[in-house]
């Protein structure tokens, strides 16, 4: 088995390598046996999906093995709180464990809960490009750490951070067919060429539908910012009438509108593109009412 590389000063920057059998009060890291009852979750946990029958599989290992790497925790008042192993946590459970090793580290902030439990999961690939992107966020939003620092702690370039970042930046429709699975993060990054947030959902439907490749999608993006005719029969909302609609209120409201016929009734859709452009649709269809 081909070993992986080690993730920069990840995991060894909080968390020093030593042996068993130094004193705690040297190394802030001690090895014990602690009831399960006594072990809460990591509130800064990124990971939000566990898969029920990758558990089922770990359970089964864990009751033929036992379990061992011990779950690291740190103390909190006359409990433990997991920062990494929480998956081992809930394996045990189901094979019917009532206590596990742990390895207690001592002195941790917040912000390094959050890092460490980062950090194990990119090292195993459990987290979705949307569980990573949100993870980067909160701690550039609440830590207040540079993507620099983001990026040299979990041993990412910071282009990586970066553009995992930027997926953030897709309306929820999109980043909810990332989190599911049906878009790769690949996919998602073309999309952010597009200026209108309903012409990405439009496209990452066409993805899924037609099955394209990451390149194949990076073509039709182009093609779009090209203005090059989509290969579509026209559909009913495209008779002449409608576009000329279409056309009339892009004129007046200054910004891309669609009208979207259905079988009874429809939708219009306008485009803004920034928080004024808003503002002065706003004011524009509103008028004086207000």
């Amino acid at each position: 088995m081909t070993k992986r590389p080690a993730l920069g000063k990840g995991l060894s920057a909080l968390i020093p390598t030593v042996r068993p059998t130094l004193p705690e009060s040297r190394t802030g890291l001690s090895v014990q046996m602690v009831d399960l009852d006594h072990l809460e979750a990591n509130r800064q946990q990124p990971r939000r999906r566990f898969d029920d029958d990758g558990l089922e599989e770990l359970a089964r290992s864990i009751k033929e093995t036992g379990i061992l790497q011990p779950i690291l925790v740190t103390r909190d008042a006359d409990r433990f709180r997991i920062l990494a192993g929480e998956r081992r946590v809930r394996a045990a459970r189901l094979a019917g464990l009532t206590r596990v090793p742990v390895l207690v580290k001592e002195g941790l902030e917040d912000r390094d809960h959050l890092l460490v439990a980062l950090i194990e999961n990119i090292q195993r690939r459990d987290l979705t490009a949307m569980e990573e992107a949100e993870s980067y966020w909160h701690l550039k939003d609440k830590f207040g750490m540079t993507q620099d620092e983001i990026a040299e702690r979990v041993g990412k370039d910071r282009t990586t951070v970066s553009n995992a970042m930027r997926l953030l930046k897709l309306p929820a429709e999109v980043r909810a067919q990332v989190e599911d699975g049906l878009l790769s993060a690949g996919h998602a990054r073309t999309l952010l060429s597009l200026p209108s947030a309903a012409d990405q959902e439009t496209l990452a439907r066409e993805f899924i539908r037609r099955g394209l490749s990451v390149r194949a999608a990076e073509a039709r993006v182009q093609e779009i910012l090209d203005g090059a005719p989509k290969k579509r029969a026209a559909a009913p909302d495209n008779d002449p009438d409608t576009r000329d609609a279409e056309q009339r209120l892009q004129r007046s409201l200054g910004t891309k509108v669609e009208i979207r016929r259905r079988k009874k009734g429809g939708e219009v859709r306008l485009s803004f593109y920034s928080e004024e452009q808003l503002i002065g649709l706003f004011e524009r269809l509103v008028g004086g009412s207000g």
